[in-house]
């Protein structure tokens, strides 16, 4: 049966993209960004697109693409533009979905609902954690946000340079399992995200 894997992460520029771009190939699903702010030309669907090999990934459009590279919100307002979460609709698929949030959980895109709220009880929740100052703070903080509103299928890849005790402080203390870990490295290219695919894989398929 199909599954539905909701990537979001402790804040911007943690890797989510990289993560969904491997998580995509490794299961061959189809992605998809509800909600795109800025780089339009460039945006995350682009990235993971130029990233992934599998023939099999369908990509699917934004319910909204904003054109200011701001908090959702924000650039709703700025492009005269009102979210609406009745008009944000899942794609409906035969195969496993890749779903992208925009910045952290918290992060609104109008005046009353946050990427939360895009959430399904049923989605396998990825939480992509980068070490830096705060981060065990900023990670906690997400598994206990997320577990208040009845998410249980919660899940980590940490994404960066390896922090042991830090990486301990999460484990232990969010009671959370970790999928992986994604290195810096120098590039991602296909050949690379094709790699951790395979890394990915058998961890994904089991969850």
């Amino acid at each position: 049966m199909p599954k539905n894997f909701f990537i979001t992460g402790i804040g911007t520029d943690v890797g989510k993209t990289i993560a969904a771009a491997i998580v995509t190939e490794a299961l061959e699903a189809e992605y998809w960004k509800p909600i795109q702010a800025g780089d339009l030309e460039n945006s995350d669907t682009h990235k993971v697109q130029k990233l992934i090999s599998s023939e099999q990934t369908k990509f699917h459009p934004n319910s909204y693409a904003l054109k200011t590279p701001m908090s959702p919100h924000a650039a709703a307002e700025i492009d005269g533009v009102e979210i609406e979460i009745s008009n944000i609709h899942r794609p409906e698929t035969d195969s496993d979905l890749v779903i992208e949030g925009a910045g952290g959980l918290m992060v609104p895109f109008n005046g009353k609902d946050t990427i939360m709220d895009l959430i399904d009880k049923e989605d396998k929740v990825i939480l992509v954690s980068r070490h830096y100052l705060g981060s065990i703070n900023h990670t906690l903080l997400s598994i206990a946000a997320l577990r208040s509103k009845g998410f249980e299928n919660i899940y980590v890849i940490f994404n960066g340079e390896e922090h042991p005790t830090t990486e301990a402080a999460i484990k232990q203390m969010g009671n959370i399992t970790v999928l992986g870990r994604i290195e810096p490295e120098p590039y991602f290219d296909k050949m690379v995200v094709k790699d951790y695919a395979e890394k990915f894989k058998e961890s994904l398929c089991t969850i």
